[in-house]
C-alpha cells in the first residue's frame, strides 16, 4: 500500500472506549500495561508541532493474558480515548469497570459517537496536528489515525479498502487481540514489548507480575511471527484457529489478510527457531517451580490446519 497517495480508510471494525474523570490517568496507569504519562503531555499541548503518537497498550487479567490491545490518545486534559475493535468494547468497558471502585472516572461507549478513519499521505487535508475537527495521531511509519465526530463529513482523499489497511497492519506485524483470541495469549507472545506497548519501569497493573517475570527471569520462545502462505488458500481461517505450518511446530493464528493472488499473509504464535533452525519450545525459566507464561494457557486442543507457509521478516527485531 502506498502511503502517498493520500487515501481515506473508513474504519468501521474499530470503536472507542471513553475514560473520562480527574482520575483518568491514574486509574489507566494501574490497569494498562505502558505508562500513559505520555498521554498527560498530549493533552496539554492542543497543537504540537507534530501529531503525537498513538500509545499503544494491553490490558491483561491477573495471570497475565492479554484482553485487549488499546491504541490511545488524549482528547481532553482527563479525558482519553482508547482504540479497540467494536466487538471488545462492551466487555473491556466491563472488565476496567470492576476497578473503578472510588476512583473518579467514567467509562463509556463511543462508538456510534465518533467516526475513526485511517490516512495515507496527504488525505485529511491537515497537517498531522490535533484540529478543530477531531483528533489526529501516528498510527504506524507514514500512516495516521483521525477521530472525527460522528456528525462531521469525512475527511478529503481517495477511498482506501479496509483490507489494504488491514494488510499494512499485517506488514508491520501490529497484534490485535479479537473476541475470538481474548486471553489466549501473555503480552510478549504478541510482541507487546517489541511494538513499545509494555514499560517495565512503570510500576504495578494488571498482570504485571506474570509479564515482568517473563521478562526478567525467563525467555519467552513463542511469539508471533509472519508467514505467507505457499499456494492459494483453499479453506477460510480466522483468529484463534490452530494448526502446524510446514516447516515443523504448532500455531494459534493471531491476525491475517487474503491477497489478491488467493495467498493468505498471517500473523501467528508458534516456536522460535533456535540458531541451529531447530523450534524451540517452552520458556528457560530462572524459577525452579516452572512458572513459563506457556504454563497459565489453556492447552492447545489437537491441531486442525496445516498450512504449507514461508516465513517473512517483521519490520522489528525480537528478543534474542
Amino acid at each position: 500500500m502506498s502511503t502517498s497517495d493520500g487515501s481515506v480508510c473508513l474504519l468501521q471494525s474499530l470503536g472507542l472506549l471513553g475514560i473520562r474523570g480527574p482520575d483518568t490517568l491514574p486509574f489507566l496507569q494501574g490497569q494498562l500495561s505502558n505508562d500513559v504519562g505520555a498521554l498527560a503531555e498530549a493533552a496539554a499541548r492542543p497543537a504540537p508541532a507534530d501529531a503525537p503518537a498513538l500509545l499503544r497498550a494491553g490490558l491483561h487479567s491477573p495471570q497475565g493474558r492479554t484482553l485487549a490491545v488499546l491504541g490511545l490518545c488524549a482528547a481532553g486534559p482527563d479525558e482519553v480515548l482508547a482504540v479497540l475493535p467494536r466487538e471488545l468494547v462492551g466487555v473491556t468497558r466491563a472488565t476496567l469497570q470492576r476497578y473503578v471502585l472510588r476512583s473518579k472516572v467514567t467509562l463509556t461507549d463511543e462508538s456510534e459517537a465518533y467516526r475513526l478513519y485511517g490516512l495515507t499521505g496527504g488525505a485529511g487535508g491537515d497537517d498531522g496536528r490535533r484540529t478543530a475537527g477531531g483528533i489526529s495521531v501516528r498510527y504506524e511509519g507514514a500512516r495516521r489515525l483521525l477521530v472525527l465526530s460522528a456528525a462531521a463529513p469525512a475527511p478529503a482523499g481517495a477511498v482506501l479498502p479496509y483490507e489494504a489497511w488491514h494488510a499494512a497492519d499485517v506488514a508491520a506485524g501490529l497484534p490485535q487481540v479479537y473476541a475470538a483470541t481474548s486471553g489466549q495469549f501473555v503480552a510478549q507472545m504478541l510482541n507487546l514489548d517489541c511494538i513499545g506497548a509494555i514499560s517495565f519501569t512503570k510500576g504495578c497493573y494488571t498482570g504485571q507480575e506474570v509479564i515482568a517475570r517473563a521478562h526478567y527471569r525467563g525467555r519467552v520462545k513463542r511469539r508471533m511471527q509472519r508467514f505467507i502462505t505457499r499456494d492459494p488458500l483453499q479453506l477460510t481461517i480466522a483468529p484463534g484457529n490452530e494448526g502446524e505450518l510446514s516447516e515443523g511446530g504448532s500455531f494459534r493464528l493471531v491476525d491475517s489478510v487474503l491477497h489478491a493472488d488467493g495467498r493468505c499473509e498471517l500473523l501467528a504464535v508458534t516456536a522460535l527457531r533456535t540458531p541451529t533452525g531447530q523450534m524451540s519450545r517452552g520458556v528457560e525459566s530462572a524459577n525452579a517451580q516452572g512458572d513459563a507464561p506457556e504454563s497459565l494457557l489453556a492447552p492447545p486442543s489437537r491441531p486442525s490446519l496445516r498450512l504449507q507457509v514461508d516465513p517473512l521478516p517483521l519490520p522489528y527485531a525480537l528478543p534474542d
